[in-house]
């Protein structure tokens, strides 16, 4: 049985809520021996090390996520950061930019993007990134920092992007839209990349593989998506697995 490492995760997710406690209880069975579960608000980067604390095998990112950046003061920040000493909290995010939904206005995006990035690096912590519409502001802006460590969360752009972070020291997280039919530009990044790169993760309960797609995600199916990775690859999927739960352990000290 394949051993995966699901490196973003939302469990604190009210989708979660009718079966969280027997569906984390699955886990192990199902070949998943880690979960980092990430935050992206500050009520759901509490949520998140709660999680941890009731979970061996569950880790937590603490982050305010670009949608949820014009409920950011500069308290609420330092409520992040004295979350950030909880001994299994691994990184710091999920920060980015957004500008598709644009549910917390640029400017403001832009302002707590910076902040948090010059937090986590004044911690130590590498950083978890979401950029949507948002390619060429999101790598300057990190480009910019001194942060040199994270991963590029459910990545959309194209390989020479991809290289670019993969040269500044960062990991591209892959997820269930690889297995579509029409993300002919991902499974070229995926082509491209070396395997010490990639890390492996759900965004569950969104972004289902096929053939389960429409319906709510867990970190069982990744699978599916080591599955899709082993055939671009040419490898075995036993290969992806323990290669990208190795990158994973290397970049969180898990």
């Amino acid at each position: 049985m394949h051993q995966i490492i699901d490196t973003h995760a939302h469990y604190d997710h009210k989708q979660f809520n009718p079966d969280r406690e027997e569906l984390l209880g699955s886990m192990a069975t199902q070949g998943v021996q880690t979960i980092i579960n990430v935050g992206c608000s500050l009520p759901s980067s509490k949520a998140s090390v709660a999680l941890a604390e009731a979970y061996s095998f569950i880790y937590a990112t603490v982050g305010v996520h670009p949608h949820d950046a014009k409920a950011l003061s500069d308290k609420a920040l330092q409520q992040l950061e004295a979350l950030c000493d909880h001994d299994k909290v691994v990184a710091y995010g999920e920060i980015g930019l957004d500008f598709y939904h644009n549910f917390s206005p640029p400017d403001v995006q832009r302002h707590w993007f910076k902040e948090q990035l010059h937090l986590a690096a004044s911690l130590g912590l590498p950083v978890v990134i979401h950029s949507r519409d948002s390619a060429d502001e999101t790598f300057s802006m990190i480009e910019k920092s001194p942060l040199r460590r994270g991963v590029i969360h459910s990545f959309s752009g194209d390989a020479a992007l991809a290289w670019a972070y993969a040269n500044m020291g960062f990991h591209i997280g892959i997820g269930g839209p690889v297995t579509f039919d029409k993300t002919k530009r991902l499974q070229n990044v995926v082509d491209t990349l070396p395997l010490d790169k990639i890390l492996l993760e759900t965004d569950c309960p969104y972004l289902t593989p096929t053939p389960f797609r429409g319906k709510r995600n867990n970190s069982s199916y990744l699978t599916y998506v080591a599955d899709a990775i082993a055939e671009i690859k040419g490898v075995t999927a036993e290969e992806i697995c323990a290669q990208t739960s190795e990158n994973a352990q290397l970049l969180f000290g898990i």
